[in-house]
C-alpha cells in the first residue's frame, strides 16, 4: 500500500438475531467511521457490511432500513444459518476495501481499538489481531474454558493468538490469500496465522454486551473449539491409537501373567477374572487401535471431499447510487 493513499476500509459485522442491539451498533460504528474519515485515516468510501446469518427476528428488516437510508451501510443475507465463522468469511469475500475489519455486533470488543488497528495497517502490517487483555466482563466459566482451549491448542501444535477471537484487521492481500482456503471445518483463528504475513496485536478491554443475549452459548463455543483442534492437529487420533496400543499391551502382560500363574498352580483356567477379562480387554484394545488408525485417514478427508459451498448468499442490499 502506498504511504500516500488513504485506505478504504470495510467493517464486517456477522449478525444472528441481533434486533435489540443493531440500531445502536449501527450508530456507534457509523460514528467511528466518520471520526476516522475526519482525521484522514480512512477514505470516505469506507463501508459497514452487516451479514445476516439466518436470523429469525427482525434483524434483516433493520439491515434493509439502514442500507436504504445511508450508503455507508450494506447488507448481505445468507440463505440459512451457516455459523459465525462462515458468516465472517462470507463478509470478507464479499466486501470491498483496502482493509477489512471483522467485529461482532454486540460491541463487547472495544470499537475504539479500530483506530490503533488502522494505524498498524498504515505502518505496513497486513494482519492486526485484536487481543482481549482484560476479560473481567466474561463469566468465570467462560474465562476458564477459554484459557483451557488456548493451553490445549498450544500443546497440540495449533498456531493461534491467545485471547484473540474474530476481531481483526486483514489487508486486501491477506483477504485474497484467505480466499484460497476452502475448508469445510473453517476455524479462522487458526487459518489466519497460517498466512504468514506481517502482523501485530492490539490489546483492549472486553466490555459488557450492549443489549440482548449472547447467541454464542457453551455448546457453540465447545463445537468451535473441537473444530479448531481437529482441523489443525491429528494428535487426538494418535492419542486414540496409542491408547488402544497401551490397552492391548497391558492385556498381553496380564495374559502372560495369568498363564504363568496357571502353570505354577496359583490359579485354575476358570478361576477369577482371567478367562473373561483378558479376551475383552485384548479385543477392545485391538478395536480401539484399529479405529484410531483408520481414523487417521478418514478424519483428514471425510469433511473435505464433499466440497460443499461454505456459504450461500440469498440477497444483498445497498443504497442506490445518486
Amino acid at each position: 500500500m502506498s504511504s500516500q493513499k488513504v485506505p478504504v476500509i470495510g467493517l464486517i459485522v456477522p449478525c444472528k438475531n441481533e434486533e435489540p442491539v443493531l440500531p445502536e451498533t449501527a450508530r456507534t460504528m457509523k460514528s467511528k467511521i466518520d471520526s476516522l474519515v475526519a482525521r484522514g485515516m480512512v477514505n470516505s468510501a469506507s463501508r459497514i457490511y452487516f451479514i445476516d446469518d439466518g436470523s429469525t427476528d427482525g434483524t434483516w428488516e433493520i439491515i434493509c432500513q439502514l442500507a436504504e437510508s445511508d450508503s455507508c451501510f450494506q447488507g448481505v443475507k445468507l440463505t440459512r444459518n451457516f455459523g459465525h465463522q462462515f458468516a465472517v468469511y462470507a463478509g470478507l469475500m464479499h466486501a470491498e476495501g483496502d482493509a477489512l475489519i471483522s467485529i461482532d455486533a454486540d460491541l463487547q470488543d472495544d470499537i475504539n481499538a479500530i483506530d490503533e488497528m488502522v494505524g498498524c495497517f498504515l505502518k505496513g502490517d497486513e494482519v492486526v489481531y485484536g487481543v482481549r487483555g482484560d476479560r473481567h466482563s466474561d463469566k468465570k466459566l467462560k474465562r476458564w474454558t477459554a484459557a483451557l482451549h488456548y493451553w490445549l491448542s498450544g500443546r497440540l501444535g495449533v498456531r493461534t493468538v491467545p485471547h484473540h477471537a474474530d476481531f481483526r484487521l486483514l489487508s486486501r492481500q491477506a483477504v485474497t490469500l484467505l480466499g484460497q482456503f476452502r475448508e469445510t471445518n473453517l476455524y479462522l483463528r487458526g487459518v489466519v496465522p497460517l498466512l504468514g504475513l506481517p502482523s501485530s496485536q492490539v490489546h483492549y478491554a472486553r466490555g459488557p454486551r450492549m443489549a440482548g443475549e449472547s447467541k454464542y452459548g457453551f455448546a457453540d463455543m465447545f463445537g468451535l473449539s473441537v473444530d479448531g483442534l481437529t482441523s489443525f492437529s491429528i494428535l487426538p487420533l494418535r492419542v486414540i491409537s496409542l491408547l488402544g496400543l497401551f490397552v492391548f499391551l497391558v492385556s498381553m502382560v496380564f495374559g502372560v501373567w495369568a498363564l504363568v500363574a496357571y502353570i505354577v498352580g496359583l490359579t485354575t483356567p476358570l478361576d477369577g477374572w482371567a478367562p473373561t477379562g483378558i479376551p475383552i480387554y485384548l479385543l477392545g484394545g485391538l478395536q480401539i487401535l484399529s479405529i484410531g488408525v483408520v481414523g487417521e485417514y478418514i478424519g483428514k478427508t471425510y469433511m473435505e471431499v464433499k466440497s460443499r459451498p461454505t456459504y450461500l448468499i440469498e440477497k444483498t442490499v445497498s443504497k442506490a447510487s445518486d
